[in-house]
């Protein structure tokens, strides 16, 4: 039933048409078609994750689409829109668009292409890695595959990365560990348990690399551990359950392939990762870095130091925090500046002179922002930002259609402000008694 409904919903995604379309050689690829087109190929594969909002992406699509046409037949392109595709692009660990993955001789170890981005280095580095290919099947290192699945003598069965745990490791391992932990309970006996192994398996081993050893997959013998069976009411095989720290456990619901398997512990991962980071504006690479790589980028303008001092200001950027946290999956980018240090920046958003602190949210591709109209406070910013993450809320074109000139400045030392330090006048050869009484 899992598996009719996980094919059901992928079927909504057939409509796509991002950057690319039918006409073009490069070949869409969608969660519906991923795994027949790609993993079950046999041939080598360029596959492109991207954002349509993405400028970098943008420029790369003629020389994509290039690359495409000149190696028709002999190396397969593809392109995944990651940004209505984000279970796909999580399952490969891609965070900034554009990401290219090379899928040679095994599908389940995609390799990061570093290339250039003209259509000749993307031809170049394909028909490099088809050579490599070629070469490993001459000597027998490998003979390609004819389907998706690996045989337990190919590696698909080595659990080297599924934790095994018992009634003595378990509460040690699992209970109060700041890790995610995905749990599977089964019975050596249970077929189910036996053609889950293999899916378990690969998905350890991936999840390990794309989450630092933070989300870890593991099994139990409910057979031999029934303690830990009765104490999770384990009744049938295999059940798996998700621990995470400070909460009670849930059960795992979703498909049993390796890719749902995946895409659930990158879930779980993002909504245990750190908030993005909050950077200073304190030069232009970092303004337009944050603001190319992602689809938004939300400024503030803090008011100036003297104004409110150390514990003022650092007030307002955990108010900063707290939205970047609550907003984290949505991956944008957060900057601040102190009033009157970016003055051209200020101007071109309309904030400039007064009212501070104000904030902007800027689509740096269509160069339009909206202006925080309520309080900037918990409430004021969160009904700010909901109007946004839903495609509601005013917007303004970016003055001049362009990021202003951003001034090289020193970071915040964290400490309040100093009044600038004026000349000592010396008074002591002053006579006020010689002034002329009227003047005064």
């Amino acid at each position: 039933l899992l598996f009719v409904l996980g094919t059901v919903s992928c079927t909504l995604f057939l409509a796509v048409n991002g950057l690319y379309s039918a006409s073009d050689d490069v070949i869409e690829l969608t969660p519906t078609n991923f795994n027949k087109e790609v993993i079950q190929s046999e041939s080598l594969w360029l596959v492109e994750f991207y954002a349509p909002w993405c400028g970098h992406c943008q420029r790369l699509t003629p020389e994509w689409k290039k690359a495409a046409t000149a190696l028709k037949g002999v190396v397969k392109v593809g392109a995944v829109d990651a940004d209505k595709h984000q279970s796909l692009g999580g399952q490969y660990g891609v965070r900034g668009f554009p990401t290219i993955k090379v899928f040679g001789a095994n599908k389940n170890k995609a390799e990061d292409y570093q290339g250039g981005r003209t259509s000749e280095a993307i031809v170049d580095a394909a028909l490099s890695a088809l050579r490599s290919l070629v070469k490993d099947r001459l000597s027998g290192r490998s003979g390609g595959y004819s389907s998706g699945r690996q045989s337990r003598e190919s590696g698909g069965g080595d659990k080297k990365d599924v934790i095994e745990l018992t009634d003595d490791s378990f509460d040690k391992n699992v209970i109060n560990s700041d890790d995610v932990w995905m749990v599977e309970f089964y019975a050596p006996w249970c077929g189910h348990c036996k053609n889950l192994e293999p899916e378990w398996a690969a998905a350890a081993t991936e999840v390990k690399e794309q989450t630092k050893g933070k989300v870890k997959l593991a099994a139990v013998d409910a057979t031999v551990n029934q303690m830990l069976a009765g104490r999770y009411g384990i009744r049938g095989f295999p059940t798996i359950k998700i621990f995470q720290k400070g909460e009670d456990p849930v059960d795992y619901d979703g498909g049993r392939t390796r890719s749902d398997i995946i895409a659930r512990a990158l879930d779980l991962f993002s909504e245990n990762a750190p908030p993005p980071e909050l950077l200073e504006i304190i030069s232009e690479d970092v303004l337009k870095t944050t603001c190319d790589a992602h689809q938004l980028c939300i400024i503030s303008v803090l008011p100036h130091i003297l104004d409110t001092g150390a514990s003022g200001r650092n007030s307002y950027l955990d108010v900063m925090l707290k939205m970047a946290e609550k907003y984290k999956k949505k991956m944008w980018g957060w900057l601040w500046t102190e009033a009157g240090a970016q003055s051209d920046l200020e101007s071109s958003l309309g904030i400039g002179g007064f009212g501070y602190p104000a904030m902007a949210a800027i689509n740096a591709r269509k160069m339009k922002f909206a202006l925080l109209k309520g309080s900037f406070s918990e409430q004021g910013i969160n009904e700010f930002l909901r109007e946004l993450s839903v495609g509601r809320g005013s917007t303004a074109p970016v003055g001049g259609g362009a990021f202003p000139k951003i001034h090289a400045v020193e970071p915040w030392d964290g400490k309040d402000g100093e009044l600038p330090v004026e000349d000592d006048i010396d008074l002591s050869d002053v006579d006020l008694d010689d002034w002329d009484k009227d003047e005064l």
